[in-house]
């Protein structure tokens, strides 16, 4: 599986921190990680917690990336910016029990992260065992067990429903702001990444012409 990683400006510096704390727990599972930063504060490319939700509709819509680590300073901005877009399923994730319950029963696509609200002593301990439980094996397999067919049977609804409210990617991606979508995709590695794993050819070109 790849998994991206995206920080938002508020939370840049703890970049190297979340994306070492990812790798430890998902590269032994044989998942990829690609950091799509920001990396410092400092980059050139600042992104906010809206264009972290337009990056992570690319990426999880183009095939770039199968699942997206994000957040924001609450993890709410981030969330909801994620789950405007179409092909996003964004869970709010602060705890183990809230990574390992959104697996098994949302069998979202991205999460949300609170990297600054309650990120005190011990939150490398908390943000390890969380990744640990939010990829302890595969996905929408439900919990309690005696709740798997309703689950099951609610996020493929879920999905039918997200299909009709809302509009195609590529509709998005021509009519959003561009100078905003822009700014999303012109992180320092963003095309060494996205090419290399985008499987979505129309997509990639208008990415393309936005960078051009």
């Amino acid at each position: 599986m790849k998994i991206a990683l995206i920080n938002e400006n508020s939370q840049a510096a703890k970049n190297e921190l979340i994306c070492s704390t990812l790798k430890s727990v998902v590269e032994p599972k044989g998942h990829e990680v690609f950091n799509y930063g920001m990396y410092t504060a400092e980059d050139d490319a600042q992104l906010t917690y809206v264009q972290c939700g337009i990056l992570s509709a690319i990426l999880l819509n183009s095939g770039a990336a199968d699942f997206v680590v994000t957040g924001c300073g609450t993890g709410e901005g981030a969330m909801l910016a994620c789950n405007a877009f179409p092909g996003v399923l964004c869970g709010h994730i602060v705890d183990p029990s809230d990574g390992y319950m959104f697996a098994q029963i949302n069998d979202g696509n991205c999460a949300a992260f609170p990297f600054a609200k309650g990120f005190g002593w011990g939150a490398e301990l908390n943000l390890k065992y969380t990744f640990e439980q939010l990829f302890s094996g595969e996905s929408g397999q439900g919990y309690p067990k005696e709740r798997v067919i309703p689950e099951q049977r609610n996020k493929k609804i879920l999905d039918e429903v997200k299909k009709v409210t809302h509009t195609d990617i590529m509709y998005v991606l021509k009519n959003i702001d561009q100078d905003l979508l822009k700014g999303a995709v012109s992180g320092e590695k963003f095309s060494e990444f996205f090419f290399a794993n985008c499987k979505n050819d129309e997509i990639a070109d208008y990415i393309k012409s936005i960078l051009a």
